[in-house]
């Protein structure tokens, strides 16, 4: 029944959890550090809100927890009061949120990515969450369901630094902690009971439709009938394929060389690696720019057209997430093409930098001598204007308008980039398009104050 439970008292007294997740904590957590709880209110996050809150003091870090109220139970509302009144028991700062679920095909996804967001949304060092053992076992199972790779298979591990998917924030994110990955459901109960700890049920960990709850309920003990141990066993081996993950990263890190830090995949580089290697090497780059995984068959796909398609041909591989282009004899991973933001014209007027919202940011480095005459820019307002086609300016004297197409052409830069590229006018006239070129006319002279334009998009 939902809501909420209470433990008999046992003969156990949890010294030997908290010791366990003490030792796990004082080689990952340093003194002062922010500790974030994903606190559900059930048996699993409240034994490790009640052994946290033991330790916190010993090792030195701040603690605090965050409900997340997905609003799809009728007990939702009864959960996040328990919580919070756990919480304060323990003199743990708690607060509860609400997210909206979106529906689809997986409501259990879709709840999961609500909650990480509103977990991320707090300023944390590490995002404690609650997995244990049969969690880690439940979660090998599903992937090799789903036909996984060796990361995949891996599972779940006790620390994971999250690499931010590219356009979010870069720095300061919060890694997850999972302190409980190596415990047992049955040990966690037994320190419930030890301490008479309270707790709430889902009553959707019951229904057998979600494939994860027909794994713990139906399958798992029947397979520890007759594999005792099954549960540590599938831990184990998700153990050694991380370490075959990390073995097939170092391999692609050997394989990229310097292509590693620039983001680009010569072909050359491709065609001189098996197709195992290539598709390894494309994986590491996904996966270190915090995409989901592509199908087998797609990365295939993605490859063969990136390989065989003639030189003039438009690449544009749907990887999921991500998108695979073909530009300047070398591949590319980029952020799934979307709509275009509608650029409205931005007046500038005199700032160092000028952020356009859904664009990117445009820089007005100060000198002298160098860039657009400060001097030329107040003869009319100056606005930053989206490419509408078919614009000409003239970078040099005595030498013809040019064609703005043509220019970006000649400076080597990718259709996508040329796309999110704006212009920059003083009243009617196109007087620069950022990186690129700039009308002769508005050219500073010898130690005229100027400024020189620069452009990053995202």
């Amino acid at each position: 029944m939902a809501g909420s439970r209470k433990s008999s008292r046992s003969k156990t007294t949890g010294t030997d959890l908290v010791a366990h997740v003490g030792e796990r904590l004082k080689h990952v957590v340093a003194p002062g550090d922010r500790l974030l709880l994903g606190f559900s209110g059930g048996i699993d996050s409240t034994v490790l809100l009640h052994v946290l809150a033991r330790l916190r003091r010993t090792l030195g870090f701040e603690l605090s927890a965050l409900h997340v109220n997905h609003q799809i139970s009728p007990n939702a509302k009864r959960w996040a009061a328990f919580c919070r009144a756990t919480c304060r028991d323990l003199g743990v700062p708690c607060r509860a949120v609400r997210v909206t679920v979106a529906r689809g095909n997986s409501i259990e996804g879709a709840a999961r990515d609500a909650r990480y967001a509103a977990l991320r949304r707090v300023r944390a060092d590490y995002i404690v969450l609650a997995h244990n053992l049969d969690d880690q076992a439940e979660t090998v199972l599903l992937q090799l369901f789903r036909g996984a790779g060796v990361r995949g298979l891996a599972g779940m591990p006790l620390v994971r630094r999250e690499t931010p998917p590219v356009g979010t924030r870069a720095g300061g994110e919060a890694a997850l902690l999972r302190p409980l990955i190596a415990v047992s459901r049955a040990q966690i109960e037994r320190y419930a009971a030890a301490h008479a700890l309270e707790w709430v049920e889902d009553e959707s960990n019951d229904d057998t439709r979600y494939t994860r709850n027909w794994l713990r309920r139906d399958v798992l003990p029947q397979l520890a009938l007759r594999l005792p141990g099954v549960r540590a066993t599938l831990s184990r081996a998700a153990a050694n394929m991380a370490e075959a993950a990390h073995l097939l990263d170092d391999l692609a890190c050997m394989d990229a060389g310097a292509a590693a830090g620039a983001g680009v995949i010569p072909l050359d580089l491709i065609r001189s690696l098996s197709p195992q290697r290539a598709k390894n090497l494309l994986r590491f780059f996904i996966a270190q720019r915090g995409w989901p995984m592509p199908t087998a068959e797609r990365l295939q796909e993605g490859l063969r057209q990136a390989l065989e398609a003639r030189r003039d041909a438009t690449i544009a591989v749907d990887l999921g997430a991500c998108e695979l282009r073909r530009h300047a004899a070398a591949l590319h991973l980029l952020p799934r093409s979307t709509a275009p933001v509608r650029m409205d014209a931005v007046n500038w007027q005199g700032e160092d930098a000028l952020a356009v919202p859904g664009w990117g940011t445009l820089t007005m480095r100060r000198t002298r001598g160098q860039g657009l005459s400060l001097a030329r820019l107040r003869d009319a307002p100056v606005t930053i204007r989206a490419r509408a086609g078919g614009e000409r300016l003239q970078p040099a004297s005595g030498r013809p308008r040019r064609t703005v197409k043509n220019l970006l052409q000649e400076a080597g830069l990718a259709p996508w980039e040329r796309a999110r590229l704006p212009c920059i006018y003083c009243g009617d006239r196109l007087v620069c398009v950022p990186g690129v070129a700039m009308d002769y006319r508005f050219q500073a002279r010898s130690d005229e104050p100027a400024v020189v334009p620069s452009w990053r998009a995202g």
